[in-house]
């Protein structure tokens, strides 16, 4: 468990108050020992969410030992149609889900995807279980690349995780199929990323751009072509898919950065892989990883 205090319940969070943190206002529970951002504060505030000893009490209250400090995260509904599309499910607790994607689905209803998306899939997934959260998305794939995508079940993990990933503390590794053989074994390529032109969905590297770091590693040389995996130190748009185009050695199948072989694969060479990240309601630290999939497979197989 992250401390002592803190129990895990669905749908929940209590904090145990005790000697040490005797004395302590409610506010400073809430804040500083239990780590809720102001705006959820708010939230449950409003909703009165925040209990103690199973009463609404003043934030400013001082607690004794002994005292149960109870956050009620309630069940929020989705509107999106529940569809049976097929999804294999990596990792699940009361707090998280985690998935594996397959290539070619939409992960949120769009305006040009409203519906057959990855979250239409997920809603589906709850019926069946007869659960219900609000589908948050810790992370975002693309259409067509495949892997690891985080869907925390109430806004505590959500804010937790969000944490960690502005703080560099979420380890995202991909593995990708690139043209061509590499110079150097390994390698970092920090180059700015950005969108020149707002109606273009295509990214670039140039001067103005944010900000972007992405760590690269060899793992099998194929003809005219090289397994590569990467790890992303910052989380742009199209990041990977860019970089490697930047450096001469583009995804295959990515038609948008200059990788596209027809007859090899239809889709760019691309899988989240790999998440590290620590569980924010019991402090564990977790490593969860996705299959390859198979038409990657075959593409190295067609490679070798």
């Amino acid at each position: 468990m992250k401390n002592n205090q803190e129990q895990q319940i669905a749908g929940r969070l209590v904090f145990q108050i005790d000697k040490e943190h005797e004395g302590l206002e409610l506010k400073e529970i809430l804040y500083d020992q239990m780590k809720l951002s102001s705006r959820l504060v708010r939230k449950l505030k409003r909703t009165k969410n925040i209990l103690v000893n199973g009463n609404k009490i003043a934030f400013h209250a001082k607690m004794r030992k002994g005292d149960r400090v109870e956050v009620i995260m309630e069940e929020e509904s989705n509107q999106f149609e529940p569809q049976d599309i097929p999804i294999d499910v990596v990792y699940e607790d009361m707090d998280l889900l985690i998935l594996n994607k397959q290539p070619g689905l939409v992960v949120h209803p769009t305006k040009g995807h409203p519906i057959g998306t990855l979250a239409n899939a997920i809603v589906y997934y709850m019926q069946t279980r007869k659960e219900s959260f609000k589908i948050r998305f810790v992370n975002r794939l693309d259409r067509d690349t495949s892997g690891l995508i985080m869907i925390a079940k109430n806004p505590y993990i959500q804010q937790e995780l969000s944490k960690q990933m502005i703080d560099h503390q979420v380890e995202k590794r991909y593995l990708a199929v690139v043209k061509g053989a590499l110079a150097t074994e390994k390698g970092t390529i920090d180059a700015p990323i950005g969108r020149p032109d707002p109606e273009d969905i295509t990214r670039m590297v140039f001067e103005g751009g944010q900000p972007s770091v992405t760590h690269y590693e060899v793992v099998e040389q194929l003809r005219d072509a090289a397994v590569v995996r990467l790890l992303l130190e910052t989380g742009r748009t199209h990041q990977i898919r860019v970089h490697m185009s930047h450096i001469g050695h583009p995804i295959i199948g990515d038609e948008l950065y200059g990788g596209k072989v027809d007859t090899l694969i239809d889709r760019q060479a691309l899988h989240a892989e790999i998440l590290r990240f620590t569980h924010p309601r019991t402090g564990v630290p977790m490593e969860v990883k996705a299959n390859i999939p198979q038409d990657m497979l075959d593409l190295i197989s067609k490679l070798s």
